[in-house]
């Protein structure tokens, strides 16, 4: 059985870890640098690093907060945040990233993903998807929430694996931050449209949360949060235990 992973969010801005809910009013949290190094050694499974206002900025990824980050964990990191051309790519696996996340940068020029798979293997190449219910169906937001692209969540994720895109992660912008629970509807239809692993972002705010993830949306692979972990609401060692305990398999 395959296990299933619990990813905590670093939302950076100006070099310090931010929160906030529904996408807005961000409030500083703590040092990436810090809680990186906390998460590597506590059980985390992968941790991930995003520049939340590199696109909406129109500028690069922060390397140098991210090098720093970068040297503290032992797990694998993923980072995104104003993604934009395949040097990016290079700057960023560069600073010690293992996989590299597209969103904004993707959605202006779809071929940035295939131009990364090719260069730098599938294996690298996770494309994020902010997400929010519209008119009926699953809208793409982009640079970090602001903009509706008039894509639709479900064709747009189908045509980023096709292109090369080896993880998806789907931001549901409508729990995120509320600690309702994570956004089932909209999981259960991305993991019918897609093929490759799925990360759930947005919404947990217990441990039950990531109980019902699981198994409510079993093809569901991983569950990423943030403001829960950072504020010590869940530790991630009893998290595990309770999945655990409830017949869901996790790397103790």
């Amino acid at each position: 059985m395959i296990t299933k992973r619990i990813i905590p969010c670093l939302d950076v801005r100006d070099g310090r870890v931010v929160k906030g809910v529904n996408f807005t009013g961000l409030a500083e949290v703590a040092s990436p640098v810090e809680l990186a190094g906390f998460y590597s050694s506590c059980g985390a499974d992968e941790l991930v690093f995003y520049d939340i206002t590199a696109s909406a900025e129109g500028r690069k990824l922060f390397t140098d907060i991210l090098r720093e980050t970068a040297s503290c964990v032992f797990i694998p990191l993923t980072v995104g945040g104003g993604i934009n051309t395949i040097d990016d790519f290079d700057r960023v696996l560069k600073c010690g990233a293992d996989k590299v996340s597209v969103n904004s940068g993707a959605i202006r020029d779809p071929g940035l993903i295939a131009d990364a798979a090719k260069r730098y293997g599938t294996q690298c190449v996770v494309l994020s998807c902010d997400i929010k219910r519209q008119d009926g169906h699953f809208a793409v937001y982009a640079k970090g929430g602001r903009v509706d692209t008039g894509l639709d969540a479900l064709e747009w994720l189908k045509k980023g694996v096709s292109l090369g895109a080896v993880e998806v992660v789907v931001n549901s912008i409508d729990t995120d931050g509320v600690k309702g629970g994570f956004d089932l509807e909209l999981l259960q239809a991305v993991t019918e449209t897609v093929d490759v692993p799925v990360i759930a972002s947005g919404g947990a705010g217990c441990i039950d949360d990531f109980t019902e993830l699981f198994q409510k949306v079993p093809k569901v692979d991983a569950g990423l949060a943030a403001s829960i972990f950072h504020f010590g609401e869940v530790a991630i060692a009893d998290l595990k235990r309770e999945l655990k305990k409830n017949g869901i398999s996790v790397r103790i």
